[in-house]
């Protein structure tokens, strides 16, 4: 009898230590997840943070009447202001070659810049003026210390002879670091230093506004009809066995299916949010269909028995007492879904929207592009100032999801009843 305590006692033993493996193996595996998730975040962190700041360079440009005439400033070649002013602060420099890279110290878009400041404050003009322009993406990588200038002159963009210039104008107090507003109020761009996000973010909110708009109404009505209305039947097997095979469906599909029938059939506008909305909604039903007849079957059949024993009918019992009680469910799937389809490209890409939009679109038959497409174009350019744009789109797009998640378990909360 001791012999059989004591191997029931050994046994229980060897139980409870297979248990204590099983709790630190998730330990475990949650803090290598936690690891990577931290060492990803870290190093986006790290190459995106470039972006919220730029360089510019302080010249003193000669603003008198002779140079701008204050009765028509249009018609003021400031290119060629910018241009004579650069000449003018380094008047040593002679060579073709060599004025060619002194213009490009500042950026390509500096004689807009500086027209721009002139109608927004007229007051400057008549006198010699000390006006802050946007430098070049080489200039900017350089003093952000990502140009190495130990290597050989021939294997960096930036010269000796620039490296020279820049001595001067910092000497000088002519060279600062400000936050660069434009990465959020501009749109893309061919030039780094004045690429931003805000024409990607607006296309990516007008694209999900139609998705939502489309697939959350159509979501539900579907999942409530199949789970409390229909019979149950070959026909509804089939339809169930068809939804659950669409969730799995690659997104590049419903691109194709978007490609050769919105635009190819009905000729719908190319590179639309209206478009891309509608495309997107396809392929986020099947996981809003799911997770709300999931949501619904969730829901205890006594609340549907009370409500049809108190002389409610279907329809009643299904809308007054079962879908509130379901409805944080069908929140959270819905969100999912508009989750997913935040981070999509490849449906997109295959109606259009990876065009180069600089414009912000402003309605949903517009050209636009999104936030994903976004990163992908920039990722895919060979400019290295790119790369700290990518990382900080990349960021802007995870605060999205992260805001969209937190907004479900908001919504949860709020609508969620206890039975």
């Amino acid at each position: 009898m001791s012999d059989m305590f004591a191997g029931a006692e050994e046994h229980l033993k060897s139980r409870h230590r297979a248990e204590r493996r099983f709790r630190w193996m998730g330990r475990l595996a949650i803090a290598f997840s936690l690891g990577f998730l931290t060492i990803m975040l870290f190093s986006i962190t790290i190459l995106g943070k470039g972006a919220l700041s730029r360089t510019e360079i302080a010249l003193r440009v000669d603003l008198s009447i002779e140079a701008v005439n204050p009765s028509n400033i249009e018609a003021t070649s400031f290119n060629k202001l910018v241009r004579n002013t650069l000449f003018e602060a380094f008047p040593e420099i002679t060579n073709r070659g060599e004025r060619r890279r002194l213009l490009g110290m500042v950026s390509a878009d500096a004689p807009f810049e500086l027209e721009r400041q002139i109608l927004a404050e007229p007051s400057m003009l008549g006198r010699v003026q000390t006006i802050w322009l946007t430098a070049s993406d080489d200039i900017d990588l350089f003093e952000k210390g990502e140009v190495d200038i130990t290597l050989p002159e021939d294997y960096r963009r930036l010269k000796d002879l620039e490296l020279g210039w820049l001595q001067t104008l910092e000497a000088d107090g002519q060279i600062r670091s400000v936050f660069n507003a434009a990465f959020f109020t501009s749109g893309d761009s061919r030039e780094p230093e004045l690429a931003g996000i805000l024409s990607a973010l607006v296309g990516s909110i007008l694209t999900l506004t139609v998705c939502f708009g489309l697939s959350f109404p159509l979501g539900i009505m579907a999942a409530i009809y199949l789970e409390e209305f229909v019979k149950k039947n070959r026909w509804s097997d089939f339809i169930e066995v068809n939804i659950n095979n669409l969730a799995a469906v690659p997104s590049i599909v419903f691109g194709l299916l978007g490609l050769s029938i919105l635009l190819g059939v009905f000729g719908m506008p190319r590179s639309s949010p209206l478009v891309g909305g509608m495309v997107l909604a396809l392929m986020t039903l099947p996981t809003i269909i799911i997770a709300s007849r999931a949501a619904l079957r969730a829901v205890p059949g006594s609340i549907r028995e009370a409500a049809l024993g108190m002389g409610a009918t279907q329809v009643q019992s299904t809308f007054h007492h079962v879908m509130p009680l379901a409805m944080p469910g069908m929140l959270t799937g819905a969100i999912v879904g508009m989750a997913r389809a935040l981070g999509e490209t490849a449906p997109l890409l295959m109606i259009g929207m990876v065009a180069f939009i600089v414009d912000v679109p402003q309605g949903f038959t517009d050209a636009a592009t999104s936030l994903p497409v976004q990163v992908f174009l920039w990722a895919d350019s060979p400019e290295r100032a790119f790369l700290e744009k990518t990382s900080a789109a990349i960021l802007v797009l995870l605060g999205l999801l992260i805001v969209m998640n937190i907004v479900a378990i908001v919504l949860r909360k709020k609508f969620e009843r206890r039975f």
